[in-house]
């Protein structure tokens, strides 16, 4: 069944996010004000994988959580950047690596409850060394990580970040990390 929206009333808006109390209404029920927080800005992270040393990824801090943990490369789009060129970038500018050809894993939102977050994560074939990256403090370091470790990684709980844990998974089951 499809929710009626009668009218969003935005409660705090800024470049990064804006957080809207939104007036909806379920058929034959009833109607109320629902917090949603809204993100002008996609992202893409990209699966950098080549067949001999394996996945590119990123041991990182998240101060939000207080977490450290495994991650793909990614970040936001640029106003007016495609998706794929998006995640080119950000891969080389959080890995020095410049990957190859680019395959579209899956577009997917990881809260549709809460956000209207859109994220897009591609397969890249195999990488390039063009340099340091760009800025430092994305990581602690960055490695190529073996298939095996990388699914070590996922079981031991050392991939927590949703955007990078999807996007090893989904590449995993669907056979396109081989």
């Amino acid at each position: 069944m499809r929710w009626t929206v009668h009218g969003e009333q935005v409660i705090y808006d800024s470049d990064w996010v804006r957080l809207s109390l939104v007036d909806v209404e379920v058929p034959d029920s009833h109607r109320f004000d629902h917090h949603v927080v809204r993100l002008p800005r996609h992202a893409a992270g990209v699966v950098v994988h080549d067949p001999d040393r394996g996945v590119l990824l990123l041991w990182r801090h998240r101060f939000i959580t207080d977490t450290w943990g495994w991650e793909v490369p990614a970040g936001g789009l640029d106003e007016g950047e495609t998706p794929e060129a998006g995640g080119r970038r950000e891969a080389r500018e959080e890995t020095g690596w410049e990957p190859g050809p680019l395959e579209l894993l899956c577009t997917y939102h990881p809260s549709n409850g809460l956000t209207d977050q859109t994220f897009h994560l591609f397969l890249a074939h195999g990488a390039d060394h063009v340099g340091d990256p760009e800025d430092p403090s994305e990581s602690e370091r960055i490695e190529w990580v073996p298939l095996d470790d990388v699914r070590a990684h996922i079981r031991d709980g050392l991939v927590t970040d949703g955007l990078s844990l999807t996007a090893l998974t989904y590449a995993l089951a669907t056979g396109a990390l081989s």
